[in-house]
């Protein structure tokens, strides 16, 4: 990778600061990628994104224009040593744990398995995943923390499940989503709906508000995993599962950015980018680094 320019009057932004009293958002890495159902060189994905956040900006333009670098206090924790099994779960709980003064935990994954840990160690009540995928599958794997969440008592009537695309599921899982109470919005619906209703939906459902009602959030406490696979294939090909038709990537930053704009998302993962398996320009790393940015800037604009 080519070296990169230096001008004081164009900052970067990355490397950030480890924790410190008052941060309002801190990154975690957590690398995991033992249990993936296809093979993954996921664990490299976090170094990767951090690189590839210095080639972003960290400024909203507005107007006025955001330095994001000044707006907030971000820090960085470093990655989570051999995240998986149940022995590398309990390390990620206990990380995400201890980082609960920040206002929004970003967890750099690794494979979906990363979820089912650091949901529950920010103490999730509501779930808004971004995927192709139910993740409903039985054992422990990328394809199961979602169930595995239920299982250890997340209520499904507050998951909310959003790009699920048709052949890349199985009717087994869609029954099993539809029994449990889970409310998915398919690719298809996204596009008819558009984002900012599905966005409203979504907060709400996930959110806790009573049925009926209009308030966009209601108790909050939401984790949102970001499965980069929900993407066209276009536009990640590092996601082993993505495939064409997915969402566009600018689908993907709209999503991202108006979901975390809401108080209630406390936590949220990016993950199931292979590094290693992505081209030569990096375009779905890049992707999750701005993936970054964008919960960065819904945090930013939070009211």
């Amino acid at each position: 990778m080519s070296a990169l320019s230096v001008d004081p009057l164009w900052p970067r932004a990355g490397d950030w600061p480890p924790p410190f009293p008052g941060a309002d958002a801190v990154l975690l890495g957590v690398p995991a990628h033992e249990t993936s159902l296809s093979p993954t060189g996921a664990s490299q994905t976090p170094a990767a994104v951090r690189e590839a956040l210095r080639r972003f900006s960290p400024t909203l333009l507005g107007p006025p224009p955001i330095d994001l670098n000044q707006a907030l206090r971000i820090a960085d924790a470093g990655d989570v040593a051999d995240p998986d099994g149940r022995e590398g779960e309990a390390r990620v709980r206990t990380a995400v744990s201890q980082l609960d003064a920040a206002r929004l935990v970003i967890a750099l994954g690794g494979d979906n398995s990363a979820t089912y840990a650091v949901a529950q160690g920010r103490g999730a009540r509501g779930l808004i995943t971004l995927d192709a995928h139910f993740d409903l599958r039985d054992g422990e794997s990328n394809g199961s923390p979602v169930r595995r969440l239920i299982a250890d008592g997340l209520d499904p009537r507050r998951i909310v499940q959003i790009g699920i695309a048709d052949f890349a599921n199985s009717a087994e899982y869609a029954r099993r989503a539809f029994d449990a109470g889970i409310t998915v919005i398919t690719i298809d619906e996204v596009r008819r709906r558009g984002i900012a209703d599905v966005v409203a939906e979504a907060l709400r459902v996930a959110g806790g508000a009573p049925a009926g009602s209009a308030a966009e959030g209601g108790t909050g406490v939401i984790h949102l995993d970001i499965d980069v696979d929900v993407c066209d294939r276009a536009v990640a090909p590092g996601c082993p599962a993505s495939v064409p038709g997915g969402l566009a990537a600018w689908e993907l930053r709209a999503l991202v950015r108006g979901l975390s704009r809401d108080p209630g998302v406390i936590s949220a993962d990016i993950v199931e980018v292979d590094a290693t398996a992505d081209t030569a320009d990096a375009r779905t790393v890049r992707l999750a680094a701005l993936c970054v940015l964008e919960l960065l800037a819904g945090l930013a604009e939070r009211r």
